[in-house]
């Protein structure tokens, strides 16, 4: 697919990302994080009544997610279909090549649709959650996990600090991420029923700030911003930048932390029988009298 002047994420660029993260030890202990994620989607899922007989996983994580949704949903494997934006995860997972913006689901196909650290590099979050929603039969259930606002929030800062004082400005290092409020916004415009956002925040020490990047490339999950500077980063500011890091950002021991905010959205595709919100003014039923307290009009006093 052609990259677009506007596009705000270079896609090509994810699966290159990925597949070289396959050959750097990301299914050696650098997939912690699909794993982690992986697990609190299947607590989501474990607490929905109901059974799912045709699923569509968007994100792999080289067979992780699959292997931790799959007590939960379509047993043994009937029914789930996987796709992924790296042909390497693809291949390791049985899944298919997801090319493109576009999402090969077919309108009406599935009662569940699982993206899995995906909706953070989306040029149209909106789109994909349309696409998504269009995938579900009436009813279905859509859940999405992605990067929140406070993912990494000590390296952006740290990075942002040194480039400023070793090169007199900025460049784009990091991808932005967006905050749950917004996100939550999201699901509505994208005419889910009954949307949720909620968070969880993961917090992993390492040795040093170079050992947080060189895990970040064995993640798949370094700059793909189609406004990212080609060139590498001078050796003076990514060596302030570790000083910065270390100096603010400190663990026992001498380690340092990073935060990975995770962001969970939950929507269902509209149906009959689910529960709707009521027009402003339209109550039968007076809050006082369900509490069994006495109303007051305004400009009254309640008598001691």
């Amino acid at each position: 697919m052609r990259e677009r002047q506007h596009d705000l994420f270079d896609v090509k660029a994810l699966a290159r990302r990925r597949d070289r993260a396959m050959g750097l030890g990301f299914s050696g202990g650098a997939d912690f994080l699909h794993r982690e994620v992986a697990g609190l989607l299947a607590e989501r899922l474990a607490e929905v009544t109901r059974g799912f007989s045709r699923v569509a996983l968007l994100g792999t994580g080289a067979g992780v997610v699959a292997a931790a949704l799959r007590p939960t949903v379509a047993p043994g494997g009937a029914g789930l279909t996987q796709f992924d934006p790296s042909p390497a995860m693809a291949a390791a997972a049985g899944a298919r090549v997801l090319a493109g913006e576009t999402l090969p689901l077919a309108e009406g196909a599935f009662d569940l649709v699982v993206s899995t650290l995906l909706l953070h590099f989306a040029n149209d979050p909106v789109g994909d959650l349309i696409q998504m929603r269009r995938a579900l039969r009436p009813d279905g259930l859509m859940l999405a996990a992605l990067f929140g606002g406070r993912t990494l929030h000590e390296l952006r800062a740290s990075l942002a600090e040194a480039e400023v004082e070793c090169e007199g400005g900025l460049s784009p290092r990091i991808s932005p991420m967006a905050e749950i409020r917004d996100l939550g916004g999201l699901l509505q415009r994208a005419g889910f029923a009954m949307p949720v956002a909620d968070a969880e925040r993961l917090v992993v020490t390492y040795a040093t700030p170079l050992h947080l990047m060189r895990e970040l490339r064995a993640m798949g999950e370094t700059n793909i911003l189609t406004a990212r500077r080609r060139q590498p980063m001078r050796r003076a500011t990514l060596m302030r930048a570790c000083e910065i890091y270390t100096q603010h950002f400190g663990a026992p021991e001498g380690r340092v932390r990073a935060t990975f905010e995770i962001v969970f959205l939950t929507g269902w595709a509209p149906g009959p029988g689910q529960p709707k919100a009521l027009r402003p003014g339209s109550a039968t039923t007076r809050l006082a009298d369900a509490l069994g307290a006495e109303e007051i009009s305004a400009g009254e006093k309640a008598g001691k």
